[in-house]
C-alpha cells in the first residue's frame, strides 16, 4: 500500500507541474496577446470584420497660366450589391431585369455577379465609372431594391480636348512593370489608372491624390452587417503651367486648318523664357482613354505621342538668314545700303545656284524683305563658312534648348569645323547652302522659338520652362515653383542688333512676312521655305513683337509639315497667335453703303437739318408745284 500510495503522489505531482507548466505557458500568452502585442492583434480583427470599398481620390488640376482648368474631374459611379440584403432568386432576377438596361450588359451577366455575392457573402461591383446620368436613373430604382450600394469615385476628364495634349499627356491603366515598381508611398490599387504621358506622367506623385472608402462591418462568414465609416478621399495637388490659353487654342487651330493639318507652333516669352504655347498637330483627345463605361466607347485609341514641337527636325530654311547677317555685319566692313544684283541665280564656278525669284538690285534691308537668296549667297562669299558657324554656336544652334520634356532632338550644327572633324572636304556650295539655312543644319520648331526669343531680347537664351507652380490642396503650400534661366548670352554690338530689327520690321511691313502686320504693334519677323526631297516644301515663321516704345514681350515659330512656304502656310497662324496674345480682334467688316448713306453719314448734323427744312417750305409753295 505504501509503494503504491507514493507511486500516486508523485504522479499527481507531475500532474501538477504540467497543469502549472500549461498555465503558465498560456498565461505568458495572454500577456503576449493583451499586452505586448495588443495593437497588432486588434487590427488582424478589425481587419478580418471589416470589407472596404475604395473610392479613387480626385487628380490633382492642371491650369493655364489664366486660369482655365485644362485637366479636371468629373464625379463618376460604382453600383455594388452587398450580400445582406435580399437572396431570394426571384428577387435577384428583378433586380438583374430591371438594372441590365441602364448598364449596357445583359441580364444574365448582372444575374450571374449577383450570385456570386450570395455565394461569397461579400459585396460584389455591378458596374463601375458609371456616368452621373446613369447614376441617377440607378438612384431611383435603388429605393426598391435594397441591398444595392453606389458609390461616389472621380474619372479624368480634360474639358478642351485637344488642347496642349501632347504637353498634358493622358492616363491608363497600371501595366505589371509599373505595379512592380509602383511608389510605395502612394496607395495604387490594382485597377489603379495612372499618369502614361506627359504631365500626368512626369508629376504622377504631385497629381495622385489618397484614396477613400466606404467601410463595411461584415460577420465570420464575411457577410456586410453594416456601414462603419464613409472615409472621404484627399485630392491630389493642382499644377498651374506658364501657358496662355488663348495663345495656346490659336496655334493649335490654325495648325489643324493647315493646308495639310500637320505641324508645330510655340510662343515663349522673351522676357522670362515662359513657353506661352506648346502645340504639335495632328493632336489626340486625352478623354479617349478614359470614357464612362455605359457610353459609347471609342473605336481606337492609337495615337502618335510624338512631340513635333521639340522631336521633330528640319532645315530652318530663310529663317536662318538672319545667322548669316548677324555674322557679315559683326565681321566688320558691312554697308547695308550696298545692292546686290539678283538675276535669279548665282553663278558659283562649278555650279549654279538659284533664286526664288528675279529681284534685280537689293540693298540689305530689301535682300532679307524679299528673302533674296542671291543676296545672302554673295553675302556669305564674303564673310565666309567659319564666321557662319562661330554665330550659330553663339546661338547654341545644334543643342537642345533644355526644356524639361523627355526625348526633346538637338538638330544639327552645320559647318566647316564640324566637317573637318568627320575629315570631310567642305565647298562652296556648302557655304551657300548654309547661307540660307539648306544642307545639313537640322532645328526643331522650339530651338527657333529659342532663336527669335534670343533676337527679341537682343541676346538672352533662354531656357524653355512651363511649370509656374505645384499647389497643394490641403494647405495651400507651394510644392514646387518654376524658375527662369538663362544658359548664356550672345555678345554682339548693339549698331548690329539695330540693323537686324530694322530689316525684320522691313520685312513685316514691306516684305515677305506682310500678312503678319498688325496695327498698334511692332512686329518684326521672317519666313522660310525649307526644300524637301520627299515632297513638298515645309513652311517656316519666326517672329517676335510688342507694343510700340515697349521691349518686345512675345517672341514664336510655326513650323507647317508639306506647307509649301512660310509665308502662306505659316505665316497667318503667327498672325493668330500673336492677335491673341495682345487681345487684338479684327473689326468687322463695314457693309457697302449707298451714296446717299455716304453723304447722310458725313454730313453736319445742324447744316442737315437746315436743309431739310428748306425742302419742305419748297414743296409746300402756294401754286402747288413741286421741285
Amino acid at each position: 500500500m505504501a509503494a503504491g500510495k507514493v507511486t500516486f503522489n508523485g504522479r499527481l505531482r507531475v500532474l501538477l507541474a504540467l497543469a502549472g507548466i500549461a498555465g503558465a505557458v498560456i498565461a505568458l500568452r495572454l500577456a503576449d496577446i493583451q499586452l505586448l502585442r495588443h495593437d497588432r492583434y486588434l487590427q488582424l480583427a478589425e481587419r478580418n470584420r471589416t470589407q472596404v470599398l475604395y473610392q479613387t481620390a480626385p487628380r490633382g488640376r492642371i491650369f493655364t497660366a489664366d486660369g482655365k482648368a485644362v485637366a479636371a474631374n468629373a464625379p463618376s459611379f460604382d453600383l455594388y450589391y452587398l450580400s445582406a440584403g435580399p437572396k431570394e432568386e426571384d428577387y435577384l432576377r428583378r433586380l438583374a431585369a430591371d438594372f441590365a438596361p441602364h448598364l449596357g450588359v445583359t441580364q444574365e451577366d448582372v444575374l450571374d455577379k449577383l450570385q456570386q455575392g450570395v455565394k461569397s457573402g461579400k459585396a460584389v461591383a455591378l458596374a463601375e465609372n458609371l456616368s452621373p446620368k446613369t447614376a441617377m436613373a440607378l438612384k431611383e430604382l435603388q429605393l426598391y431594391y435594397p441591398g444595392l450600394y453606389l458609390i461616389e469615385e472621380n474619372k479624368r476628364i480634360y474639358p478642351y480636348g485637344i488642347f496642349a495634349s501632347h504637353l498634358i499627356g493622358y492616363l491608363g491603366s497600371m501595366e505589371g512593370d509599373e505595379w512592380k515598381n509602383r511608389d510605395q508611398s502612394l496607395d495604387y490599387r490594382l485597377d489603379a489608372k495612372i499618369g502614361k504621358n506627359g504631365l500626368e506622367k512626369k508629376f504622377e506623385k504631385e497629381l495622385k491624390g489618397r484614396d477613400g472608402g466606404v467601410f463595411l462591418e461584415v460577420d465570420y462568414r464575411g457577410r456586410v452587417r453594416s456601414v462603419i465609416e464613409d472615409r472621404r478621399w484627399r485630392p491630389g495637388g493642382d499644377i498651374y503651367l506658364t501657358l496662355n490659353f488663348d495663345v495656346q487654342r490659336a496655334a493649335e487651330e490654325g495648325l489643324k486648318n493647315s493646308i495639310t493639318g500637320r505641324g508645330a507652333a510655340v510662343a515663349l516669352d522673351p522676357r522670362t523664357g515662359a513657353v506661352l504655347a506648346l502645340a504639335t498637330a495632328p493632336a489626340f483627345d486625352p478623354g479617349m482613354f478614359v470614357p464612362y463605361s455605359d457610353e459609347p466607347q471609342p473605336k481606337s485609341k492609337r495615337i502618335s505621342e510624338y512631340n513635333l514641337a521639340t522631336q521633330g527636325v528640319y532645315p530652318p530654311a530663310s529663317t536662318f538668314k538672319v545667322i548669316t547677317a548677324i555674322a557679315a555685319i559683326e565681321q566688320g566692313g558691312f554697308d547695308p545700303e550696298k545692292e546686290v544684283y539678283c538675276p535669279g541665280y548665282y553663278d558659283a564656278g562649278s555650279r549654279v545656284f538659284k533664286c526664288w525669284s528675279v529681284h534685280k538690285h537689293d540693298n540689305f534691308f530689301d535682300g532679307m524683305a524679299d528673302s533674296c537668296d542671291v543676296y545672302f549667297y554673295t553675302l556669305a562669299a564674303q564673310t565666309g563658312s567659319a564666321a557662319i558657324e562661330k554665330t550659330q554656336r553663339m546661338f547654341q544652334f545644334g543643342q537642345p534648348t533644355g526644356i524639361d520634356l523627355p526625348g526633346e532632338k538637338a538638330g544639327n550644327l552645320y559647318g566647316p569645323t564640324k566637317r573637318a572633324r568627320n575629315r570631310s572636304y567642305w565647298f562652296i556650295g556648302d557655304t551657300l547652302n548654309l547661307s540660307i539655312g539648306q544642307g545639313e543644319l537640322l532645328v526643331t520648331p522650339i530651338k527657333m522659338a529659342q532663336f527669335a526669343a534670343a533676337l527679341a531680347s537682343r541676346g538672352k537664351i533662354w531656357r524653355p520652362y512651363y511649370l509656374d507652380r505645384v499647389v497643394s490642396n490641403q494647405t495651400g503650400k507651394v510644392l514646387q515653383q518654376g524658375k527662369s534661366e538663362v544658359l548664356g548670352t550672345v555678345d554682339i554690338r548693339p549698331s548690329t542688333w539695330d540693323l537686324i530689327y530694322k530689316a525684320l520690321k522691313h520685312t513685316v511691313d514691306d516684305g515677305t512676312a506682310r500678312r503678319v502686320k498688325i496695327a498698334g504693334l511692332d512686329v518684326y519677323g521672317k519666313t522660310g521655305t525649307a526644300q524637301n526631297p520627299h515632297g513638298d516644301d515645309h513652311g517656316w515663321f519666326m517672329a517676335f513683337a510688342g507694343r510700340p516704345g515697349e521691349e518686345p514681350s512675345l517672341a514664336v515659330a510655326v513650323f507647317v509639315e508639306y506647307g509649301k512656304g512660310g509665308a502662306g502656310a505659316a505665316g497667318p497662324i503667327a498672325r493668330e497667335m500673336i492677335k491673341a496674345y495682345f487681345g487684338i480682334e479684327d473689326k468687322p467688316a463695314r457693309r457697302p453703303v449707298s451714296a446717299q448713306q455716304a453723304v447722310l453719314e458725313n454730313a453736319d448734323p445742324a447744316a442737315l437739318v437746315s436743309d431739310m427744312q428748306k425742302l419742305q417750305a419748297a414743296l409746300q409753295r402756294p401754286d402747288g408745284e413741286h421741285t
